[in-house]
């Protein structure tokens, strides 16, 4: 029997399902409320798309990128995130060159070669928003205040974590200050913390390994180190937030586990999914559209893991709704057939294409949640009418086929 691949998982029972349906459908409503556009990119892209954009000292690209050569000879992999996909589309269909403001949401399938585990799988799903553009702080607030919406209609309560990376100008002193640091230590961090302090110091602070992390509450902190403007940007983010209720925390060790971050990033986390808390994440990338040979244009977004987000949504009340049609008898099935066809025209319906008795329309009508089990048996078929149970209200009638 072939079965699927080791972290590539169906979404087949009912209550996943509804779950990740209700997500996507929320998700959605709420990114078309501030003004975003559906974009979809394909899931296969040249691999220099992401070496150039996620960063080759990235775990991404070292390790976890689903990658091989075509029958053309092109060195492609599967997408293992969103952003740099939007951004090659950005750059692609010169709305760089365009001007104006860009907004864009996304869902689907992303791919990543790592060790499966709860909530983080080979194939697993994002919900995204990126926004080019716009360079105030002000749409770093928007794109922290959609995603705490989101949270808040499913249901999922959050810590957010802020901190700031800093931008060209401040970046550089800090990363040499922070090598002395890692320099002085070098002897007690893992091995791949010492790749990254040859490849990108900073992304050292990111390391899951419990000692790496008790060393690194010792090393220089960028947030300390911030220039001018990047100063301003963080407390006038911090001074919005407070003024609409979004409570957050600074994790000066926050660096994403991506290399295009500048500035603002954050990261909403769970503390009721294990060891992976993270269920969102995003910040500010002013420099990616530039670095894939695009105009400079200021950028800003968020990404949603949904696998992590299903066990903590909140689901509605589901009440009956629609209807469902059953024959008794062999005559009324093409009758059936055509009621229910007609019926879909304005509601949601159902029927079954056997006769069957009472009893099993009653059971099969219960199990796709009707409303309304409407059957049609041989004495309905003279009389031109069908037997209504409300299976909400308990009640039942027969009334004209006309009258449906």
């Amino acid at each position: 029997m072939i079965q699927s691949l080791r972290g590539m998982n169906d979404i087949l029972d009912q209550e996943t399902s509804r779950r990740f349906t209700h997500f996507i459908e929320t998700a959605t409503k709420i990114a078309e409320r501030y003004g975003m556009l559906y974009i979809e990119t394909p899931l296969l892209e040249e691999t220099a798309l992401f070496k150039r954009s996620v960063g080759e000292s990235s775990d991404i690209v070292g390790k976890e990128m689903y990658q091989f050569e075509d029958k053309g000879g092109n060195d492609v992999c599967l997408r293992p995130e969103g952003t740099a996909g939007v951004v090659r589309a950005f750059i692609q269909n010169k709305l760089d060159r365009a001007g104006g403001t860009h907004r864009f949401f996304y869902h689907g399938p992303m791919f990543r070669y790592e060790r499966p585990q709860k909530g983080r799988l080979r194939e697993f799903h994002q919900f995204g928003v990126e926004s080019f553009g716009v360079e105030s702080v002000y749409e770093d607030a928007v794109m922290i205040m959609m995603v705490a919406d989101i949270l808040g209609e499913l249901g999922i309560g959050y810590r957010l974590q802020l901190n700031s990376l800093g931008c060209k100008e401040c970046m550089p002193p800090y990363r040499d200050n922070l090598v002395k640091f890692i320099e002085s230590v070098e002897d007690e961090i893992c091995e791949d913390c010492k790749r990254r302090k040859e490849t990108n110091p900073i992304r050292v602070l990111d390391c899951k390994n419990e000692k790496c992390q008790a060393l690194y509450e010792n090393a220089p902190k960028l947030i300390n180190s911030l220039c001018e403007s990047c100063e301003s940007d963080f407390s006038k983010l911090k001074k919005i937030l407070d003024a609409n209720n979004i409570a957050y925390e600074i994790d000066t060790n926050l660096v994403r586990g991506l290399d295009y971050y500048s500035k603002t990033a954050f990261e909403f986390v769970s503390d009721n999914i294990g060891s992976q808390s993270a269920i969102a994440g995003g910040g500010r990338y002013d420099r990616l559209v530039e670095f894939l040979d695009g105009r400079p244009t200021p950028a800003v977004g968020f990404a949603m893991g949904i696998e992590r987000l299903l066990e903590l949504i909140k689901m509605p009340e589901v009440s009956r709704e629609g209807y469902y049609f059953g024959a008794m008898d062999d005559e009324a099935v093409e009758l059936v057939i055509s009621l229910t066809q007609q019926k879909r025209k304005s509601d949601k319906a159902s029927c079954e294409y056997r006769a069957r008795n009472l009893k099993n329309h009653l059971k099969s009508a219960d199990k796709v949640n009707a409303r309304y089990c409407c059957v049609i048996g041989s004495n309905e078929l003279e009389d031109g009418t069908v037997w209504v149970k409300d299976l909400e209200n308990k009640t039942e009638e027969t009334v004209e086929i006309s009258s449906l």
